[in-house]
Order: C-alpha cells, then structure tokens, then sequence
C-alpha cells in the first residue's frame, strides 16, 4: 500500500476544502468545547486538578480573543470518586448506574469549585448548567436552556454544562457528552465545535496499540469508511472515540466544522484559533453538498 494510502482513502479530502474549514474554525465567534472524562481525570479515575487547569487556560485563549465559549464538562463522577475514595472496582453489577449517579452528586459541586476557582485566575466568571435528554428534546424546556445560555454569553460568562446524572436514566439519558456537545452546538448556532481527547484525534487504528495507526487530519466524503473504523469503539477502547466521531459528523452535516482534539496538547485552541492542523477537522457541508 502506498504511503499514507490508508489515509487519504478515509478522509478522502479536497486540499481547498480543508484550508477553508480551517480558517472557518480559526474564525469562530461562539465555540462549544467539550472535554470529556480522560481530559479531566487521573489513572485511578479521580479529578486530576492539573487537566483542568490546563483546560481553563486553553478555553481562556480563546475568551481573550473576544470569543463566547460554552463548555460542556464530564468529571462529575470522577470528582466523587476521588472525594469519597470509591474507586470503579466498587461500582460493578447491577448497582453501578445508581452508584455512578450518586457519586455524581457528590462531585458535581467539587468540579464546579474547581473550576470557578481555576477560571477565578483570570477573573472569568463561570456558571453551571444541568441538563438531561428531557430538556433538549422538548421544545419549551429547550428554548429556556437557550435563552439562559444567550443570556450568560452576553453578560461574558462562560456556561460550563453538564448531563444532570443524578436524575437521568436509560430512557431520558442523552447517553453521551459528546452527543450533547453537539446537540448544543447545533442548538445555539456555534461556529465550531472542539471535542477535546485524550488521543490528539482520529486515527486509522487505535493508536494507544498499534504502532502504525496514523493520524487522519480532516474527514469530509470519507466518513462512511471513518465509521467502519470506529464503529466497534467502546468508552475505553479508542479514546471512546465512537460517539465523539458521530458527534462531529452530525454538526459537520449542519454547516459547522468540527474538531477532534488532544486535550494535552500545549496551547490546543489557540492552535485552532490560528488555524492550524489540529487533532481531526470534520469539514462542515455546504448547501451544494449531498451525501
């Protein structure tokens, strides 16, 4: 196979296209950046204060570009974990949805201390926003999210959301995060969406145990094969790249160009911000554009 075969077969990109997504996500007024739990936590799955700080100060380039940031945050549970010292071994058999929820509750408040101390550094004032499947599927409930959120954004506070574990179930569960980063997205017309990893993107294989996975650097017509890839991904196999793939996919499908990204990475949204090859660029459709 020739160099760098594998891909150019999955991205299967046009060179001007990319270019112009990139400047497109540099150029960004409103950004979703949603971290997930392996950006926010340690080995024992416990809040690791450092990722986070290191994740205000990369959200803070931005807000010192004049850009609206609403951040959706995982580590609820991982906050718990680490108050509480119950660790995953105890969370196991049919008791391990209400003990992650009740661990949530325990760390919800922590995180959000945490993180209004973190972004205090910089005198950035943060709010907490918590939301289950209910509140965006229901149009009234949705449109009052949406107009608390505007109204945060135009006083200059960044909205950190997360699911509300605590009450959500199987039937009213977003599920994910990541798919509620981009509900969000597309809910408040961003114009970009940055899921941050603990990988730095999307790769051919899963890069943590297989030497020559490679790194795909943009997805536009080539998502079909990107899906074969990921499509047996679990939350701990692969980054739990799966749903932050489908996630990407879906605002990229409604104009909105999407990236894929190493939350260690140094200065990661200001890269973007300068619109530079970051992590995995999902390139957004046109109107021209069918599948």
């Amino acid at each position: 196979m020739p160099e760098d075969a594998g891909v150019e077969r999955v991205g299967a990109t046009d060179g001007d296209r990319v270019e112009a997504a990139r400047r497109e996500a540099a150029a960004a007024d409103r950004v979703i950046v949603k971290a997930g739990t392996n950006s926010l936590t340690d080995e024992d799955s416990r809040l690791d204060r450092v990722k986070l700080d290191k994740l205000v100060a990369d959200v803070m380039d931005l807000r010192e570009r004049g850009t609206e940031v609403v951040l959706v945050s995982s580590g609820a549970v991982g906050a718990g974990t680490g108050r509480l010292d119950e660790g995953p071994e105890s969370r196991d058999g049919v008791d391990s949805i209400a003990e992650s929820q009740a661990l949530s509750t325990v760390g919800q408040g922590l995180l959000m201390r945490h993180y209004t101390q973190s972004f205090e550094r910089f005198d950035q004032d943060v709010a907490q926003i918590l939301v289950t499947g209910t509140d965006l599927d229901a149009p009234e409930r949705f449109d009052n999210f949406t107009n608390t959120v505007e109204t945060l954004l135009s006083w200059g506070v960044v909205p950190v959301v997360n699911e509300n574990d605590a009450v959500a179930t199987d039937e009213l569960r977003i599920g994910d995060n990541d798919m509620l980063s981009a509900s969000i997205a597309m809910g408040l017309d961003a114009d970009l969406l940055v899921t941050l990893t603990d990988v730095d993107g999307v790769y051919t294989g899963n890069p943590k145990r297989e030497d020559g996975a490679e790194l795909i650097e943009a997805v536009d017509d080539g998502y079909e094969r990107l899906r074969e890839i990921v499509g047996d991904g679990t939350e701990t196999d692969f980054g739990g790249i799966r749903t932050k793939v489908e996630g990407a996919h879906d605002v990229s499908r409604n104009g909105i160009p999407a990236i894929i990204a190493g939350s260690a990475e140094r200065d990661v949204l200001a890269r973007i911000a300068a619109g530079k090859p970051t992590g995995t660029l999902f390139v957004p459709k046109t109107g021209d554009d069918h599948e």
